[in-house]
């Protein structure tokens, strides 16, 4: 629960984040809160933003940081903060994954009940290659594509910008081989088997597979509402490691619309703890939806790093569960 004694508030907002300036509803949300007897800071810059917010944490008066923005404020905010430190999202980005899996709104209101009504919820993270990631890694197909909309960004990103570059990627993209390893003791649980899911287990407690399609999961999220790990559990201690053996597009994405996907005999599924992920050639990750850089790329969870505040009635789904929070 949240303490009642913390009365601070810093709202960080993102002002390249989202189709529509965000700053109205942070300036609504921050009149609110103060009406309720809370103290407001609005910050542009998230350095400024965490540095007060760590202070405030640490001085116990902090009541919550508040990122204003999509799925990348939420990951910035997250990698400047201090373990524990609550966050809560208004969803404001072009891409608010985490904030719909939360049941989060963009209603100033709602948010400023959930800050005074709320509870705290403890998730897991990932951390790639030092960065700390909240939804997903996707290696191959995916990560040309966000690379190439991005190489090309010149403003806010809608779904319009994202035509071009699959469409380049689906004839160009030569699907090179992707490894993927572990080490004995790292952690492995083959919990999919065919008879049960229609999964495939992809190795034991040490080895390692092929594939040319890759993706790490955290939590049960990816653009578009694709669902192709919808198992993925966000307080496992574990991260989903799936994916296709062969390149191909349009197979796979029928696959994942249909959601046969996991049923397929080219595709590998499976939970590890922490794994590195290799390429002979020039292969590139993305990181939430954003580009990432190209692999090696070393990979390991976090048990219980995400820190959110969310509606005292909130109902998270983990797996193929669901439980209030």
């Amino acid at each position: 629960m949240l303490s009642r004694d913390a009365d601070r508030v810093a709202i960080l907002v993102n002002p390249t984040a989202g189709p529509i300036a965000a700053q109205p509803g942070a300036d609504r949300l921050a009149g609110l809160l103060e009406k309720r007897g809370y103290k407001v800071e609005v910050f542009t810059d998230p350095a400024a933003a965490t540095s007060q917010a760590n202070r405030w944490h640490a001085e116990g008066c902090l009541r919550t940081l508040v990122g204003v923005g999509g799925d990348g404020t939420a990951a910035e905010l997250v990698n400047r903060s201090d373990e524990g430190l609550p966050l809560t999202l208004f969803p404001g980005g072009n891409s608010n994954l985490l904030a719909r899996y939360l049941q989060m709104s963009k209603d100033p209101e709602f948010l400023c009940r959930t800050i005074v009504e709320g509870v705290v919820a403890r998730l897991d993270a990932g951390r790639a290659n030092g960065r700390i990631f909240l939804l997903m890694i996707g290696c191959g197909f995916d990560a040309e594509v966000v690379n190439r909309v991005h190489a090309n960004r010149t403003g806010h990103i809608s779904l319009k910008n994202y035509f071009g570059p699959v469409s380049k990627a689906i004839w160009n993209y030569a699907y090179p081989e992707i490894q993927t390893s572990w080490e004995d003791g790292e952690g492995t649980v083959p919990v999919f088997t065919p008879a049960k899911m229609g999964l495939s287990p992809c190795g034991d407690a040490a080895g390692s597979l092929s594939a040319r399609w890759l993706f790490v999961f955290n939590l049960p999220c990816y653009g578009g509402g694709f669902r192709i790990a919808p198992q993925s559990d966000g307080s496992d201690g574990l991260l989903d490691v799936c994916g296709f053996r062969s390149g191909g597009f349009w197979r796979h994405l029928a696959a994942v619309v249909l959601r046969r996907h996991q049923r397929s005999a080219d595709w590998f599924a499976c939970r590890r703890r922490r794994l590195r992920i290799t390429a002979a050639t020039e292969v590139p990750y993305q990181i939430d939806g954003d580009p990432g850089g190209r692999l090696p790329l070393d990979v390991e969870v976090l048990p219980g790093r995400l820190t959110v505040v969310v509606p005292k009635d909130a109902v998270i789904a983990c797996g193929q569960n669901r439980k209030t929070v």
